[in-house]
């Protein structure tokens, strides 16, 4: 199992999964009580790993425990939440 860490990096305004020496991250902006995911990018060594899923599920309990709606602007965040959640 990989050493993973978790950051909202609101001062760059994403959302980051570090992952060794690589991190996946999801840009966003809040509205109210409105989370838009902008984009999610992982980089080319950690596609195909499930590290965008990862950072998906810690951003969506993050959303959860603050009580924020999200709203998916990225294509690949709107297909994971229509996956993941009900």
């Amino acid at each position: 199992m990989d050493q993973s860490d978790f950051r909202n990096n609101g001062d760059q305004g994403r959302y980051e999964l570090h992952i060794g020496a690589s991190f996946a991250y999801a840009s966003y902006h809040i509205t109210g009580t409105t989370l838009y995911i902008d984009y999610v990018e992982a980089p080319p060594e950690l596609r195909g790993t499930g590290a965008a899923g990862r950072l998906m599920e810690h951003i969506v309990s993050d959303a959860r425990a603050k009580d924020l709606t999200i709203i998916p602007i990225c294509g690949y965040a709107a297909s994971w939440l229509r996956r993941h959640t009900p």
